[in-house]
């Protein structure tokens, strides 16, 4: 066993010594040591259970014959950080989570590892730490939120976000904001809707590092505490069969999570962690893949905040696995010969899988749009690409023309539209907040939310280097590669300069003759350091562009 190098023979008495000052016995030390890598906190709701999630785990380690020790990483709550300088935290923190486990993993030899995160960046962060050790393991998280209900609605975080813009446009007063605060985050779990938390606890499941459930079971379910006991029997089944992550999370298997992807219309923000974690597994995955994947696979659930239907009501239809076993009749078919954390092939797996309402998860020949959710546009805007989740994106604005209203920092384009500067037909760019110059690429759910609830959603496009919330709906626009901070195109842009967005061709344009384009370009100087000292000011100096995932070079 693995563990071995810090518990076998007679020069490890020392570390068996250790081991019995937290009052291991003999027989505990010497079974297989499971690492549970949790990021249970009192700061985050998708946190704030994973004590729960923890024992639930350690019990089905002990069920199969394990000794699980638990330690921990952290987190942050995107929602808390947004709109503030917390924003430019919360990008980078998945590189620390990363590191943190792999430190954890490392310097304490483990037998096997069960991952327990929730929420947007620790998923992803625990995902490239578990493919980087590559040693049995599995993932469960902690699940998603139950909805909210206000005036006979169902209501989520969003629809507080959105609400501050209603209150602003005069159509919600101040004492209803309040009401809709107090109803719309009613449970702990990661926050109700297909946003990036959620849509990455799918994506594990899809792509075969979480059990079957793993992204729809509701936190405060007794299924989901079950689903953490065997989390726990399946990571000893891995050790006893010697499946490690790379095993599983093959190109293929890549494939088949960015199927889901497009079915389910998750968040931008897996454009950005896909890439991520398939680097960690040696898998390539170019941006231009996203595009691939999306004109061969419909999008078939309508889920908030791009839809009506909840993450509770996916899982009552049969879940992630229900959705892949519709994907089966698609053009892309799905690669059922890869093998998942249940020990089996997916194929295996989907046998059982049934969808149980069809006006969940609509048939592959009735999609709600025939591409699926997400789409990647190129222009002399966006060279190396820029993100859009078109299913949340209205009709009328798949295409539009309008002047740029350029703002450098999302302060000033919130405070412009919050004060009724913004006018239908206008394109918002919000520039200098990518990976480099926010840095960290902070967050645009309260500008998105702000256009939408000042009922702009139809009519005003936005545009950024930054990212946006996996809560956005409408024709926002995110990760514009090259970056303003490395002098991309939208850097470039003016006042009044003609934005074209062809969202149905993935085409992202602004109008501007080469001359004035090099003229610009030779003016341009670039800004100073937002920070200058700590972790971001480091991250800054070494994080790479947003279209190859923002990793540390």
């Amino acid at each position: 066993m693995r563990s071995d190098a810090a518990k076998k023979g007679l020069e490890r008495a020392p570390h068996r010594s250790l081991f019995k000052a937290m009052g291991y016995t003999n027989e505990e030390i010497e079974r297989p040591l499971i690492g549970i890598a949790h990021a249970h906190n009192e700061i985050i709701p998708g946190h704030i259970h994973l004590d729960k999630i923890v024992e639930a785990v350690k019990a089905g380690v002990r069920i199969a014959g394990g000794t699980p020790i638990a330690f921990a990483t952290i987190g942050v709550c995107d929602g808390i950080a947004m709109n503030h300088m917390g924003m430019k935290y919360s990008l980078a923190s998945r590189e620390i989570i990363a590191d943190s486990v792999e430190i954890m993993g490392q310097a304490h030899p483990f037998d096997g590892l069960v991952l327990i995160p929730n929420c947007d960046k620790v998923v992803p962060g625990m995902l490239m730490a578990m493919l980087r050790l590559n040693i049995p393991a599995v993932m469960v998280s902690g699940g998603p939120m139950l909805t909210g209900r206000y005036q006979g609605k169902n209501v989520h975080l969003v629809s507080v976000f959105e609400g501050v813009g209603r209150v602003k446009a005069n159509t919600m007063s101040v004492e209803e904001l309040c009401e809709l605060e107090d109803a719309a985050c009613p449970t702990c779990g990661s926050c109700s809707g297909m946003f990036t938390a959620n849509s990455m606890n799918c994506l594990t499941e899809a792509l075969g590092l979480g059990l079957p459930g793993n992204g729809t079971i509701p936190a405060v379910a007794a299924a989901r505490i079950r689903l953490a006991k065997h989390a726990g029997m399946a990571v000893m089944n891995l050790l006893e069969k010697d499946i490690r992550p790379r095993d599983i999370a093959t190109k293929e298997a890549f494939e088949n999570a960015m199927a889901v992807d497009m079915a389910l219309g998750c968040s931008t923000n897996t454009v950005l962690h896909v890439p991520a974690i398939a680097r960690e597994a040696g898998v390539d995955l170019p941006l231009a893949t996203f595009n691939e994947v999306s004109q061969r696979v419909p999008h078939i659930c309508s889920l908030i905040p791009g839809g009506s239907h909840s993450l509770q009501e996916l899982n009552e239809a049969g879940g992630v696995q229900a959705v892949m076993r519709e994907l089966l009749n698609s053009a892309f078919g799905l690669h059922q010969e890869v093998m998942t954390a249940t020990g089996q092939t997916l194929g295996e797996n989907l046998k059982k899988a049934r969808v149980q309402d069809g006006e969940i998860i609509h048939s592959v020949e009735n999609p709600y749009h025939k591409q699926g959710g997400i789409a990647v546009l190129y222009g002399n805007l966006a060279p190396d690409g820029a993100v859009v989740k078109q299913s949340a994106v209205a009709p009328e604005m798949m295409s539009h023309t309008g002047p740029a209203r350029v703002f450098d920092s999302e302060e000033e384009a919130q405070a412009a539209i919050l004060a009724g500067k913004i006018n239908p037909g206008d394109v918002v760019v919000i520039r200098y907040c990518g990976p480099k110059g926010g840095p960290g690429m902070p967050e645009m759910l309260s500008p998105t939310s702000a256009i939408i609830g000042m009922g702009l959603g139809k009519s005003v496009a936005l545009i950024t280097d930054g990212r946006f919330s996996g809560g956005t709906q409408g024709a926002c626009i995110g990760h514009v590669s090259p970056e303003a901070a490395e002098g991309g195109p939208i850097a470039l842009l003016k006042e009044g300069d003609i934005i074209v967005v062809d969202i149905t061709n993935k085409k992202l344009q602004f109008e501007i003759d080469e001359a004035e384009m090099a003229k610009r370009k030779e003016s341009w100087q670039p800004p100073a350091a937002k920070i200058t000292s700590g972790y971001v000011a480091r991250y800054a100096r070494m994080v790479s562009s947003g279209s190859s995932g923002a990793i540390l070079k």
